[in-house]
């Protein structure tokens, strides 16, 4: 009997002892098992909030073929022609040098430099260079011709991408441009493509062009 009961007891203690390490070994798992779902969720969490962050971004940033041969730093760049109105802006990207000669031929720079919120679609050097050299000549020497071609490339409005999709729009001319596309492939008035779209400056939007707008 004795020797029964010293058993016993010896059994009782000892799962006494083990139980407290078999609680904690039970506890410890579950917190394991409970904290993976948690890192994963917050990742899952953090991934969801970027994306369509980085989305956004992305839909706001200047696109097309052209963009490349923009300036990475200085004036001419992107973050430094949002910081100058749209005439002092063009002045500063070599591609636009045609463009910003005649703007100052009619006189327009302060005109485009005080207005709010515009949109100016901005033909390149090449696209002046497929006009005859006789014929740009020609208009560059006519001030109120030369007045009604910038101002027809120029809409009282800033115009998102997604406004371009199937657009009319009036310009300051008082002649309509119409604009189709999608993405980042945009054209104006189905002769013009947008090659470098979605530029800011600190008063307008621009969408550089491969042709010159002519008024109907």
């Amino acid at each position: 009997m004795n020797s029964m009961k010293i058993r016993r007891t010896a059994i009782a203690v000892a799962a006494a002892a083990l139980l407290p390490f078999s609680l904690a070994a039970c506890s410890d798992s579950g917190s394991d098992t409970k904290a993976a779902p948690t890192a994963a969720a917050a990742d899952e969490a953090k991934t969801g909030a970027g994306t369509p962050a980085a989305d956004t971004m992305t839909g706001d940033k200047p696109f097309g073929p052209a963009c490349a041969g923009v300036p990475k730093d200085g004036a001419g760049s992107f973050d430094g022609m949002a910081k100058d109105p749209v005439a002092t802006a063009a002045s500063n990207n070599p591609a636009l040098s045609t463009l910003v000669a005649a703007v100052k031929k009619a006189g327009l720079v302060d005109t485009l430099n005080n207005a709010k919120d515009i949109t100016v679609f901005a033909p390149t050097n090449d696209a002046f260079a497929k006009i005859p050299k006789a014929d740009l000549d020609k208009v560059l020497a006519d001030k109120e011709q030369l007045t009604k071609i910038l101002t027809y490339h120029v809409v009282g409005q800033k115009l998102s991408p997604k406004q371009l999709e199937n657009g009319s729009f009036e310009t300051l001319q008082k002649g309509m441009v119409t604009t189709t596309g999608s993405g980042e492939a945009y054209a104006v008035n189905d002769t013009a493509n947008v090659v470098c779209g979605n530029v800011k400056t600190a008063n307008a939007n621009v969408y550089i062009i491969d042709s010159v707008l002519m008024p109907k």
